[in-house]
C-alpha cells in the first residue's frame, strides 16, 4: 500500500475535522514542525488557525503553553512521528509541570503499519506521553477526532491544568471518513476545581483564624490566577491589610508597587541578597494562608516554618497531592476564586491587621538593585535586571509589560527583583526548570500581548541550547528585547558545585565564547553588545522602540559564596 494519500487536497478529511474542533475551542495557532504527513495535511483547510512553523518542537510547545497560560485557553503544537513527538516531550513536560493547558498533537505510521520501535520513525508516542499529559490517546477511527479533541480539552482545563495528547496516523489524517461535523463545543471558561462537600465548612474554620491572627500572610499561587481570583485576592487583601507573597509564576497578582506586595520568594534569596530574607518575610507571621498554592512552583513550606509557631490554611482547586510536606491545619479544597469572594463575606467585620514590618529587607534590595559600582568582569545580574525594569517602566503604562526569564543562576534574580505589574508579568518555567524556556516563552508572551513590550533575560547555556528559533522571532517580526547576559558559564550549576564541594571543576560548566551578536544578525537579529549600565540603558531604550527583535549581550560575572542557601535542603 502506498504511504502517501492520494486524496485530492479539496477533499474534506480527518485533517479538517481536526483543526476545524480546534478552532471551535478557541484555538487560532498551532506551533509545530511537519513532517511527512504533510501529504496528509497542510494546515490550512480551515479558515482562522495559522501555522507556525518553529525551528525545534520544544519551542512549539513551550510557545504553545504560554499563550495558554496568559490566555487561558487551550492550545495546541504539532510534532512529526517518531523523533519530531520525543522532541516535543520536554516541553510537554514543561507544561505538566508549569501547569498549562497544552493539545500537543504529533503523526504516527500508518495505522496498519503501526509496530513500534520496528516500523521505521515508530515509536508507542502514547505509552511516551502518558506518564506525562492528563490525557493520551491514539485515534482509531476517523469519526472519533472530533471526540477526541474534546476529551483533550477538557482533561487539559481540568486542574491541575495541564498537556493532553493526540496520536495520528497518517493515513487516519487523509481520510474523508472522518470529515463529519460535530456537536457544539463546550470550552470551559476557565480550570474546573475538584470542590469538596465540607468546603463552606473549612472556610468557616479559615475565616475563624484569620480573624484571631495577629500577623496573617496570604501566600498566593498560579491556580489563583487561573480562577479568575486576583481581583478578589486584591480586594481582601487591601480591606483586611494582608501582606501577600507569591510563587516565582504568581508575581503580578498585585501590581509592583503596592505596599502589601512583599514579593516573590525563592531558596536562594538569602544568599544572593546576603540578607535573612526569608525570616524576614516569614518569622513573625502566625497565619499562612496558602491560595492556590501548588509544591510544583517551589516555594516549599519550609521556607515559611520560621520563627513563632504557624497555623496554615490551604486552599486549592484539587486534593492535597503532599501530605508528608504540607499537612494544613485546614483544608479547603474548591475553586480559589469562589472561596476568596465568600472568605470576604464571612470576615465583612474583621479590623484591619497591621501588616509586618519588612522595610530592611526593602532596603538591602533598593541597595542591592541600584549598586553603580562598574566591575571589569563584568556587570552584575541585578544590575541588568534593574536596568530591564527602568525601561520596561519607561515603555508600558500600569499593568502591561511581559519580563521572561530562562533557567540559570540569574532567574532567581529575577523571581526578586523583575518587573511584575500584571498576572502571568513575570514568566518563568517554575515547575520543571526547561533550559532553553526562555526564547519560545518569550514568542508566546508576545503573540499574546502583541500591544505590549516582552522583554526576555536568557544566561549564554540556556539561550544557546535553543537559540536556532531565533530566525522564527526574525520571521515573524516578534518585537521581543533579548538580553543574554553572558559568563560562559553554566552558573547555577558552578553555585552548587561550590555548595557541595566548597569549589567549582571547570570541564562540567564552563564554555568556550559564542559571539553572540553574530549569532544573532546570522539569523536576522539586530544586536549590540553592553558592558556597563549607561551601554544598556541605551541598548534596551533601542530595543524597545525598534518595532521588530533586537538582542543586546552582556558580559556578567557573579559574586557567590556557598553560604545562605541553606533554603535550598529538601
Amino acid at each position: 500500500m502506498s504511504r502517501v494519500p492520494t486524496l485530492p487536497s479539496s477533499t474534506s478529511t480527518t485533517a479538517h475535522a481536526l483543526l476545524r474542533r480546534l478552532h471551535e475551542h478557541g484555538v487560532r495557532k498551532v506551533f509545530g514542525v511537519v513532517g511527512r504527513e504533510a501529504a496528509s495535511i497542510l494546515f490550512d483547510e480551515v479558515d482562522g488557525i495559522e501555522f507556525v512553523l518553529t525551528r525545534h518542537e520544544f519551542t512549539a510547545a513551550v510557545a504553545a503553553d504560554v499563550l495558554a497560560r496568559i490566555s487561558g485557553r487551550p492550545q495546541a503544537c504539532w510534532a512529526t512521528l517518531g523523533p519530531g513527538m520525543t522532541n516535543l516531550t520536554t516541553g510537554v513536560a514543561t507544561s505538566v509541570l508549569d501547569r498549562s493547558p497544552v493539545i500537543a498533537l504529533a503523526a504516527q505510521s500508518e495505522s496498519y503499519d503501526i509496530f513500534p520501535n520496528d516500523t521505521h520513525q515508530c515509536l508507542d508516542s502514547v505509552s511516551v506521553m502518558r506518564p506525562m499529559t492528563k490525557y493520551a490517546t491514539e485515534l482509531q477511527r476517523p469519526d472519533d477526532i472530533t471526540d477526541l479533541v474534546d476529551s483533550a480539552v477538557t482533561a487539559a482545563m481540568t486542574e491541575p491544568v495541564g498537556p493532553s495528547f493526540l496520536s495520528i496516523p497518517v493515513d487516519l489524517l487523509g481520510s474523508a471518513a472522518g470529515a463529519g461535523a460535530g456537536s457544539e463545543a463546550r470550552t470551559p471558561a476557565r480550570p474546573l476545581a475538584t470542590v469538596s462537600d465540607d468546603w463552606k465548612e473549612r472556610a468557616e474554620q479559615a475565616a475563624e483564624l484569620l480573624a484571631s491572627a495577629e500577623h496573617p500572610v496570604l501566600v498566593v499561587g498560579a491556580s489563583a490566577i487561573r480562577s479568575g481570583a486576583v481581583g478578589a485576592v486584591r480586594a481582601l487583601a487591601e480591606r483586611l491589610r494582608l501582606p501577600v507573597i507569591t510563587t516565582y509564576i504568581a508575581k503580578g497578582v498585585l501590581p509592583q508597587d503596592h505596599d502589601l506586595n512583599y514579593g516573590a520568594v525563592t531558596g536562594y534569596m538569602d544568599g544572593i541578597l546576603s540578607f535573612p530574607a526569608l525570616d524576614t518575610l516569614f518569622a513573625p507571621a502566625d497565619l499562612i494562608l496558602t491560595l492556590g498554592y501548588d509544591y510544583a512552583e517551589d516555594l516549599r513550606p519550609s521556607m515559611w516554618q520560621r520563627g513563632a509557631g504557624k497555623t496554615t490554611v490551604r486552599v486549592a482547586p484539587v486534593a492535597n497531592p503532599v501530605p508528608r510536606v504540607y499537612r494544613p491545619d485546614v483544608d479547603v479544597v474548591t475553586d480559589v476564586r469562589t472561596f476568596v469572594t465568600h472568605l470576604d463575606a464571612l470576615t465583612s467585620d474583621v479590623a484591619p491587621k497591621q501588616p509586618h514590618d519588612i522595610a530592611p529587607l526593602r532596603t538591602r534590595i533598593a541597595e542591592f538593585l541600584s549598586d553603580p559600582e562598574e566591575y571589569s568582569d563584568g556587570m552584575r545580574v541585578q544590575q541588568v535586571i534593574d536596568c530591564m525594569n527602568t525601561v520596561m517602566d519607561e515603555n508600558t503604562g500600569a499593568g502591561e509589560g511581559t519580563i521572561v526569564s530562562d533557567i540559570g543562576f540569574f532567574r532567581h534574580y529575577g523571581v526578586l527583583f523583575a518587573r511584575a505589574d500584571q498576572p502571568f508579568g513575570f514568566l518563568t518555567s517554575a515547575g520543571c526548570s526547561s533550559f532553553g524556556y526562555g526564547l519560545p516563552a518569550a514568542m508566546g508572551a508576545q503573540l499574546a500581548r502583541p500591544g505590549q513590550p516582552t522583554f526576555l533575560v536568557a544566561g549564554d547555556g540556556g539561550f544557546h541550547s535553543n537559540s536556532a528559533d531565533l530566525e522564527t522571532i526574525a520571521r515573524l517580526n516578534l518585537p521581543i528585547v533579548t538580553v543574554v547576559v553572558n559568563n560562559d558559564t553554566n552558573g547555577l550549576i558552578e553555585l552548587y558545585q561550590n555548595i557541595g564541594h566548597r569549589r567549582s571543576y571547570g570541564p562540567a560548566v564552563k564554555f568556550t565564547g559564542v559571539d553572540f551578536t553574530e549569532l544573532a544578525r546570522a539569523n536576522g537579529v539586530e544586536a549590540v553588545r553592553a558592558g556597563s549600565r549607561e551601554e544598556l540603558l541605551a541598548a534596551l531604550r533601542k530595543g524597545a522602540g525598534l518595532g521588530r527583535p533586537f538582542l543586546i549581550e552582556v558580559p556578567v560575572n557573579y559574586d557567590f559564596s556557598a553560604g545562605g542557601f541553606e533554603a535550598l535542603s529538601i
